[in-house]
């Protein structure tokens, strides 16, 4: 890449649904804060007392592969009580296009 050459961000969509409980976010971003990951957009909202978050991440500067991410995320939300669920997000789009 040359000097001056700006990288696109390589996203990931990262969603969250579970039972609310206090520290989701924080539980998440911390692994994610960990993993050398950066948050561009979150989006979260509770209804009904259940908890659903969107992030959308850029893996760019990751110190673990997508698989690697997704399967440790995979485990976190099981620990917590929640799912969490990573696409690329070209996946993403690709299944949302209508």
């Amino acid at each position: 890449m040359e000097r001056n050459e700006v990288k696109r961000p390589d996203k990931t969509i990262i969603t969250v649904v579970g039972k609310d409980t206090v520290g989701i976010i924080a539980k998440v971003c911390t692994y994610l804060s960990g993993q050398n990951i950066n948050v561009m957009d979150i989006s979260q909202t509770i209804v009904d007392g259940f908890f659903n978050m969107m992030m959308i991440v850029d893996m760019n500067d990751a110190e673990v592969t997508f698989s690697k991410c997704s399967q440790e995320l995979d485990k976190l939300g099981e620990e917590i009580g929640v799912m969490i669920k990573c696409q690329k997000e070209e996946i993403f789009e690709k299944m949302h296009r209508i």
